[in-house]
């Protein structure tokens, strides 16, 4: 799974001529919805009705790719010709060849294709066989050659096409697959009380962690995002700190200004935290071009570029940005993070609780179709945010609202600023980790929540050193976070609570346990561990499934190789992290501590070379 110098395959919208096409209009001049999604509306747009406006411009949307077509025409019974797809969208899709063709205006044409994953989102990775109308066509010189193109539009969207050739088919398997799983996990764990008397701590720690695992299934599958109130429109203050991501950085500020929220209500405010490379000049070159179309929707007064005297870390950023934010609520956005249009106006709705603290949105993998590492962090990323973030969302008590996209009360982060930027455990300073670290000190005292509805991507390792030092930081921030959170986390919720403790043990232990299961028993007993792989197969099904279910895709396969990744590699940094989580050390880019600390390694280096030499030279020395 190494990466060396690869590309990120990326989704790619193509562009569109507006560069605020979100922002609602205050002088109405345009329409949230071009001609494509317009089709699709059943009835007038409610223009306080999110989530369809979001739906219809998904439809709309038209994305870069480039794979082959064949096509038959009904009037020529000949070989299909190839021609290559130039865009796609669900309603259509423009084709070209380098030869000069004979299509007619309304003609309809038979199109087999496959489309890769990646060129279009998640789900719609496939193989496709339907008829289209050619609409029109045209020719145009690209790099030097002429090029014949027709664009076609669909007689049967993809969405109806895929729902009833695939994803109607994955919705039922799942359910009947999950429901299966669930019920052999739970006969099994009537085994386990069976032989309970035989190995008590075994049998018990396999209970505990199998109702645990399906309780939050269940929570999960049942969860619900807080509705949009129309008239609930409090104002927010985006804050994206940002250190050495030039390659990133203009596509975040982008996403987060081109919102679907009142003009009047946001602003963005960039804090560079002495980026060393372009960062800057990327995010200027940004927002200038923003300024140039912003001009009615006041980005002059909304986008700001802030830059840190000094390399003080995400924290000192955060902070600085949240002392310049006007707005009663904040959200962090990390870096290489891109919000969806209606990310911020879903993401806000808790907040009509004056309990609520802190609402984390749901993270996406951006790069997932890049290789299989980014896929297995897909499913990961899908399971963790809308399986075990919604349940815990019943209980109002999220234990990490993430970094990628969360909101905040300014007023709470304000009040424990100081203890957040100086926050040391065992004499070391918590560098990493603000995430889970600031959402303890909402959690002593509002409720903390999750809402599903609003949506960010992010760029994830695709390079598997990256990726192994990513979650080693992670578990070793979640055992320090998860002993802080023992202090207080008994206050709340008593089942919560109850989740929280088994939640800490299970992975605490799962080690031991696997060494037990997997080599103790067969080698002192000879007993092969054929319930316990079972087990574990199970365990994969579940998030495979759960992931078919929901996405309806390919990759939900994923699952199962994830779930033996992390017994066979990811788990044993668990005993690690138990012996070095006082450590501050990213090991991802460089902070004043990751600079410290290989400047210390370097010092150790060079006295073991002194004093290797200094031993040959007395060794030399005594022969002669």
């Amino acid at each position: 799974m190494n990466n060396e110098n690869k590309k990120e395959i990326l989704t790619i919208p193509r562009s569109d001529r507006r560069i605020l096409s979100n922002i609602p209009d205050p002088e109405n001049v345009r329409s949230l919805v071009n001609r494509r999604g317009a089709s699709y509306q059943k009835e007038e747009i409610d223009p306080t009705d999110v989530n369809e406006i979001y739906r219809l411009q998904q439809l709309s949307l038209r994305y870069e790719t480039h794979f082959e077509v064949h096509i038959k025409r009904a009037k020529r019974q000949v070989n299909a010709e190839k021609l290559f797809a130039e865009d796609i969208s669900v309603t259509g899709i423009l084709v070209y060849s380098n030869q000069p063709h004979e299509f007619l205006i309304n003609e309809i044409l038979t199109m087999n294709f496959n489309i890769p994953g990646g060129a279009m989102p998640e789900g719609y990775e496939a193989k496709v066989k339907l008829k289209a109308k050619v609409v029109r066509y045209f020719t145009k010189e690209v790099d030097g050659e002429l090029r014949y193109y027709a664009a076609c539009e669909f007689l049967q969207p993809l969405n109806e096409y895929m729902t009833k050739k695939r994803w109607g088919i994955s919705i039922f398997m799942a359910s009947l697959f999950l429901l299966v799983v669930s019920i052999i996990v739970m006969l099994m764990r009537a085994e386990s009380v069976i032989y309970f008397r035989f190995n008590k701590f075994l049998y018990l720690y396999s209970i505990i962690a199998a109702t645990f695992l399906l309780s939050r299934y269940l929570f999960g599958i049942f969860y619900k995002n807080v509705p949009i109130n129309p008239k609930f429109e409090p104002g927010v203050s985006i804050i994206i700190p940002v250190f050495n991501e030039e390659e990133w950085i203009h596509r975040t500020i982008s996403s987060c200004i081109n919102q679907y929220y009142p003009v009047d209500k946001l602003e963005v405010i960039v804090v560079d935290d002495c980026s060393t490379d372009r960062t800057e000049e990327k995010a200027y070159d940004m927002i200038n071009l923003i300024h140039q179309e912003g001009e009615r929707f006041k980005t002059n007064d909304r986008l700001k570029f802030y830059k840190l005297p000094q390399n003080g870390g995400k924290r000192e950023a955060l902070v600085a940005g949240v002392h310049q934010a006007k707005h009663d609520l904040v959200v962090f956005v990390d870096s290489d993070s891109f919000l969806e249009p209606h990310a911020i106006r879903n993401l806000v709705q808790p907040f009509q609780d004056p309990k609520m603290g802190g609402v984390a949105g749901r993270t996406e993998v951006e790069n997932k179709f890049t290789n299989a590492l980014t896929k297995l962090q897909t499913v990961r990323y899908y399971i963790a945010f809308r399986i075990m973030k919604a349940a815990e969302a019943w209980f109002d008590t999220v234990t990490c609202l993430s970094g990628p996209l969360a909101c905040y009360r300014k007023e709470l982060i304000l009040k424990n600023e100081t203890a957040w930027l100086n926050q040391k455990f065992l004499g070391q300073p918590a560098t990493f980790g603000d995430d889970r670290s600031m959402t303890n000190y909402i959690l002593k005292t509002h409720r903390t929540g999750y809402q599903d509805n609003a949506i960010c991507s992010t760029i994830v390792p695709s390079d598997t050193k990256v990726f192994l030092s990513q979650q080693m930081r992670w578990k070793r921030s979640w055992l320090r976070e998860s002993l802080r959170a023992f202090l207080f986390m008994w206050k709340k919720e008593p089942f919560m609570f109850l989740f929280f403790i088994i939640g800490l043990i299970v992975p605490i232990a799962a080690p031991i346990v696997v060494v037990y299961n997997l080599i103790y028993v067969p080698v002192m007993y000879g007993i092969f561990p054929t319930t316990f792989l079972i087990g574990l197969l199970l365990m994969a099904m579940l998030m495979s499934l759960a992931h078919l279910f929901f996405r309806k895709s390919k990759l939900w396969g994923f699952g199962f190789i994830f779930v033996l990744y992390y017994e066979f590699i990811l788990l044993w940094q668990m005993p690690v992290a138990w012996v070095t989580f006082w450590k501050s050390t990213w090991g991802t880019r460089e902070t004043p501590q990751d600079v410290l600390a290989k400047e210390k390694k370097m010092e150790k280096q060079k006295l073991r070379k002194s004093r290797f030499s200094m031993v040959k030279i007395r060794k030399k020395g005594e022969k002669e």
